[in-house]
């Protein structure tokens, strides 16, 4: 079972949140299983989280949230899609959600968000995975090559068939026929009058990625004193070099990585992905 429960955010924002699990039974306290915040990337929403969530929910408390401007989330026409706003909102459902202390599970962008908000509130946060996030700058050059690459995309696509193959083959920036990749995409388009448009708007995820490209992210993970895992992709953005400094800042981290799979961990690697994160999982929830 899968219920939606309303969450407000910063400013307002009405957040959808999605728990993956039937509701707990009379008597029985929310926090009676340890609780478990899922927090996708840019461009993405709560339901590529649906396998992860699936089997966490078999004996945690799991719940994947639509952040601001993405999934069934409100997308403010003027934001805010600051970093602060992200992460306000995810202390928010943490607290209205009844899910603290929790560990929180985040991929790319979202990772970045778990880690700054562990670091500003320890007390709400036992454990950090953290999914093919960078923490050094990315700089100028990287955020027009994303300006470039949205205005590549032959919108509307005609059926799903088409967002899948674009996204999955015919991108430029797939150097290999990948359906994950394909299917990922798919998850966030809806349809229209006119063919198949993506849920969010293109402009405001630059707006978002814009308040974190420029900068580097290191001391924030310094700021870190929960367990926390750095989980890369054998071919994934994050460079083992890299994961394994972020490593070695956090004060109590620890490292693994996926084989055959990209930037898309959870999508490329599903069984590479659960053999990852379950025995660290286990463990910081045991420990809360």
């Amino acid at each position: 079972m899968v219920r939606r429960i309303d969450v407000t955010g910063a400013g307002g924002v009405s957040l959808a949140a999605w728990e993956y699990a039937d509701p707990p039974k009379s008597g029985e306290a929310e926090q009676s299983r340890g609780g478990v915040l899922l927090l996708h990337g840019l461009m993405g929403r709560a339901s590529h989280w649906a396998g992860t969530a699936r089997w966490l929910s078999e004996r945690h408390r799991a719940v994947a949230i639509d952040q601001r401007g993405h999934g069934r989330s409100e997308k403010p026409a003027d934001g805010p899609y600051t970093r602060e706003a992200y992460v306000d909102d995810a202390e928010a459902a943490l607290e209205q959600l009844a899910l603290s202390p929790a560990v929180l599970i985040g991929h790319s962008m979202g990772a970045l968000t778990a880690w700054q908000l562990a670091a500003r509130r320890p007390d709400l946060v036992r454990g950090l995975i953290i999914c093919d996030m960078r923490a050094s700058a990315l700089g100028a050059a990287s955020q027009r090559e994303w300006e470039a690459w949205f205005k590549s995309w032959p919108v509307p696509f005609a059926t799903l068939a088409d967002v899948r193959k674009w996204f999955g083959e015919d991108d430029p920036w797939v150097e290999r026929p990948n359906p994950s990749r394909g299917a990922f995409f798919a998850e966030v388009m809806a349809e229209g009058p006119d063919g198949w448009r993506p849920v969010f708007d293109p402009a405001q995820m630059l707006k978002s990625r814009e308040t974190w490209v420029y900068d580097a992210h290191w001391e924030e993970l310094v700021q870190v004193q929960c367990p926390a895992l750095v989980v890369r992709g054998l071919d994934g953005e994050l460079g083992r070099a890299e994961a394994q400094e972020m490593v070695r800042v956090l004060p109590r981290g620890a490292y693994a990585e996926v084989s055959d799979a990209g930037h898309l961990v959870h999508y490329d690697r599903p069984e590479g992905w659960r053999e990852a994160i379950e025995p660290f999982l286990d463990r910081a929830l045991a420990e809360g």
